[in-house]
């Protein structure tokens, strides 16, 4: 599965059991589940992901603890390579053959089901104190028409990377503005090195760019008004952000093949320590901190003179989330599962620098966080006044891609920044 989809981490047993007695109970009815199955009969639930290189075995060792403990209600779990799976939950929630739990991306992704009633809601089960253990926020992205489908477990945040070392080596100011920025990258390139990452042949690491630039352009609550289809594409904010982007290709800030780099390759080239920039997202923490540890430093995305945007907003939000199939016959069991297993996850991944809490975190050791990842926790989702998903998971079924396709033009220069927003506008929000 793409690379931006994977989070890997290690729960340990004590939070686990932890969790396994705090989620005893059914939050409809006060009843255990257990007593659900008290004749004897042993509930099995279908949980569908795409969790294909749970190296760390993150989602095995969770699922078999909750077997351990729940010997009356099973997790039978089957994973999907990202694209396949994309495809598969699709038809199989259109032909009513859905697994009982749901991965899915808060958001466009999820909408169509909402819309169709395919997913359960889950209010009448969240007034057991479920809510007071999730961080503010973190059901925005999967709250639809005033009620919530889901529970959020990790959520996206985009970071300006930077090797500390190269900038100091090559006497270069770290950019907190797009003027600044632009220096830099001007700079590096004077001295024969590549100034930013990206694989923009897999679209959308390219994608976050702009997006990013957009949110700096417009300012979170424009972003948000063209993407529900209230405003237009077509104005002066976006159109900016075409030029901006176009104007770091100008700068040489991108190598020359940009269009045929994979985002693997981007990503192994920062982590060998030969490009200075990349911006992209929390799940990129750990493989850097990795290879290059305390070489580099995740900072706010710079800002833009005279636009809308500001540094406290950020391009992200809840993005995984565990789902019901409304049609299951085990509605109590399955959410008693998905509150286990999204406050299981939402734990073990920020503890392994896999991804970032959408439960709360205070009781566990800050020392031993990712440092990039408390980074990005502590300078950027704190405290932030916005935010904006990534543009291809709040938009829906062929709206994605074609932005996508949009922005890719941009980085091949195919397209004039105007005609870019006139387009998006023409083939997105078309009346």
């Amino acid at each position: 599965m793409k690379s931006r989809r994977f989070f890997a981490g290690v729960l340990s047993a004590s939070v686990m059991l932890t969790m396994a007695t705090a989620c005893s109970k059914s939050p409809a009815t006060g009843s255990s589940a257990g007593n659900a199955s008290a004749s004897g009969e042993k509930v099995t639930l279908t949980f569908w992901n795409n969790y294909t290189n749970d190296t760390q075995h993150t989602m095995a060792n969770t699922i078999s603890k909750w077997n351990s403990d729940h010997p009356n209600i099973q997790i039978n779990a089957s994973s999907t390579e990202n694209n396949a799976y994309k495809l598969k939950i699709k038809t199989a929630i259109s032909g009513g053959s859905a697994p009982d739990i749901i991965y899915t991306w808060a958001g466009g992704f999820t909408q169509p089901f909402v819309e169709a009633g395919k997913i359960l809601a889950l209010d009448d089960y969240l007034n057991d104190g479920t809510k007071d253990k999730l961080l503010s926020g973190a059901l925005t992205n999967i709250t639809y028409n005033g009620k919530v489908y889901g529970l959020t477990y990790n959520q996206q945040a985009g970071a300006l990377y930077v090797n500390n070392d190269l900038f100091k080596a090559n006497n270069v100011k770290v950019p907190t503005t797009f003027d600044e920025l632009l220096t830099a990258v001007k700079a590096f390139k004077a001295k024969g090195i590549t100034p930013m990452a990206v694989g923009e042949k897999d679209e959308w690491p390219g994608m976050w760019y702009y997006d990013m630039i957009a949110l700096r352009s417009a300012g979170a609550s424009t972003c948000l008004d063209v993407l529900n289809k209230k405003s237009s594409y077509d104005q002066a904010p976006f159109t900016d952000a075409a030029q901006k982007l176009e104007d770091l290709v100008d700068a040489g800030a991108f190598s020359k093949d940009v269009l045929s780099v994979t985002r693997d390759d981007a990503t192994a080239q920062f982590t060998k320590g030969n490009i200075p920039m990349y911006f992209g997202g929390n799940f990129d923490a750990q493989v850097i901190d990795d290879s290059l540890k305390g070489k580099v430093s995740a900072v706010k995305f710079p800002t833009i003179a005279g636009g809308k945007g500001v540094d406290t907003e950020y391009l992200g939000g809840g993005a995984d989330a565990l789902c019901v199939n409304a049609s299951t016959k085990y509605k109590d069991q399955a959410v008693q599962a998905i509150k286990y297993l999204a406050e299981a996850f939402s734990t073990g991944m920020y503890q392994t620098g896999g991804g970032l809490p959408e439960w709360k975190y205070d009781s566990l050791d800050q020392s031993k966080i990712d440092p990039l990842s408390k980074q990005i926790m502590d300078d950027i989702v704190k405290g932030s006044t916005g935010s904006v998903p990534a543009w291809d998971l709040y938009l829906t079924g062929d709206d994605a891609q074609t932005h996508l396709d949009l922005v890719q033009k941009l980085f091949g220069k195919t397209i004039a920044p105007a005609d870019y927003s006139k387009q998006m506008q023409q083939k997105i929000n078309k009346s």
